[in-house]
Parts: structure tokens; C-alpha cells; sequence
């Protein structure tokens, strides 16, 4: 199980989430159920208050219905409404989000609570928690159903380390060309590239050589070299615009 989720957002920035422990996530649904479960009580006093002395039998419906669906419509309502959170997932830091990063959906929301009992089965979130303990993300069968996975409320915001090379002149300076026409935003971009690179899964670091690197580098001319990384070129073409520019 890994412990973050490293995703690229939209504007080439990649974002860090730090996944839910199991913990947490059992402690945050203990203390929904103690809201949902005293919900269900005040409503049926109210019920067998308001409509027991007319019918018996409409009031012990109304409290079956209640009982039977307010579980699943109090975790569908806060999370598609409250951007992922109940009160139990407030209290304890945690959210639900997208596996890509964004916001959960309504829809999402409603797919990964009515996939409940598939986690509860055969008792006591038995499979929920084998499920969690045996995917990479820490998802319930909910959560791979939805795609959405659970992180704590915090996280790293993304950030510049200095560059591998912060003085002098890269020894690759010459293969990549004078960069005509870059733009600060792709100075930006490659610069988080080279930052950020060597801390990554495997996949991400593939995934940004392909939608980060490689757009640039075929726009302003970096040729491929043998036995050459992409990230060293980033290296290189980052040093040469930042000292021609001021920025190191």
C-alpha cells in the first residue's frame, strides 16, 4: 500500500496527497454512525410522538424506512454535497476525492455508498478492509467501483527545490539549442519537472516525460541524446533559460 498519490493537474503541476490510514478511516465512520444512529433515534421519537397515537402501523414504517435508508442518504449527501467530507471525515482530517485529484462527483459519491454492503459482507467490514489492506491506494470495493480513494485533509502544496544544477553552465547546454521562443510557463513547467522527478513512482515520472517533457522539447527543438534521460535535458534546458533570464 502506498502512502501518497502523486497526480498532474491541469496546469502541469503535480500535486501531492497523503493517503488515509486505515485508522482514521475506521475512526471517522465510528463516529458517523454515532450521528446517523442518533438521528434515528430523534426521528422516530418524533415519529412515535406525532404519528403513533393516530397509527401504529404508519409510525413503525416511517421508522423502518428511516432506519433502512438514512445510512446510505447521510453518506451520499455530505460527501457529493460537502466536497467529500462527513462529519465523522471532518473531525478526523480525512476526505474523499477522485483517484485523479479532483473533487468527487455526485455520482461517485453515490456509487461508492451504495457498494456498502459489498465492504460490510459477511460482517464487520470484513471485505471493506481486506479490500484496503490489499490495494495499493487503500480502497474499499466502493472506492474502486467510483474511483475515488481517501486522503488526509492536508497536503503538500507543490514547491520548487533547487536545481540539481544551480550554478554554472550544464554540460548538456550545447546539445539542447539556444530555446527560441520558450515561455516562462514552460520554464515553470520543466523546472518542476527536474524538481520533482527523482521523488516519483515510476508511473508518474513516465507519465510527466510524456505530457510535460516531451510537448516542450519537440516545440523548441531538444533533440533525444543517446543514453540521455529526458530529465537531464530538462536539467540543462531550465539552467540555460534561467541564467539568460535572471531567474537562478
Amino acid at each position: 500500500m502506498q502512502n501518497d498519490l502523486a497526480v498532474l493537474s491541469p496546469e502541469k503541476t503535480i500535486i501531492t496527497y497523503r493517503l488515509s490510514g486505515i485508522g482514521s478511516r475506521i475512526m471517522a465512520h465510528i463516529l458517523d454512525l454515532i450521528i446517523v444512529t442518533t438521528l434515528d433515534i430523534v426521528i422516530a421519537v418524533l415519529v412515535a410522538t406525532i404519528i403513533g397515537s393516530v397509527s401504529e402501523t404508519i409510525a413503525q414504517v416511517i421508522v423502518l424506512i428511516t432506519i433502512t435508508f438514512s445510512f446510505f442518504i447521510y453518506f451520499i449527501l455530505f460527501e457529493g454535497l460537502w466536497n467529500g467530507q462527513t462529519l465523522g471525515k471532518k473531525a478526523c482530517g480525512i476526505r474523499v476525492r477522485m483517484a485523479s485529484g479532483l473533487p468527487i462527483t455526485f455520482g461517485a459519491a453515490i456509487g461508492r455508498n451504495l457498494l456498502r454492503p459489498a465492504d460490510m459482507f459477511p460482517g464487520s467490514y470484513f471485505m471493506g478492509l481486506l479490500a484496503m489492506f490489499c490495494t495499493p491506494k487503500s480502497q474499499r470495493f466502493g472506492d474502486l467501483i467510483a474511483n475515488t480513494v481517501v486522503i488526509h485533509e492536508k497536503r503538500a502544496a507543490p514547491y520548487f527545490t533547487p536545481a540539481p544544477h544551480s550554478a554554472g553552465i550544464h554540460p548538456l547546454e550545447a546539445h539542447i539549442g539556444e530555446l527560441r521562443g520558450m515561455t516562462i510557463e514552460e520554464y515553470n513547467a520543466l523546472r518542476r519537472f527536474a524538481d520533482r522527478f527523482p521523488e516519483l513512482p515510476v508511473t508518474i515520472q513516465n507519465k510527466l516525460v510524456r505530457e510535460v517533457y516531451q510537448p516542450i522539447a519537440a516545440k523548441r527543438g531538444i533533440k533525444p541524446a543517446a543514453n540521455v534521460h529526458p530529465l537531464y535535458l530538462a536539467e540543462a534546458a531550465v539552467m540555460r533559460y534561467g541564467r539568460e533570464h535572471g531567474l537562478l
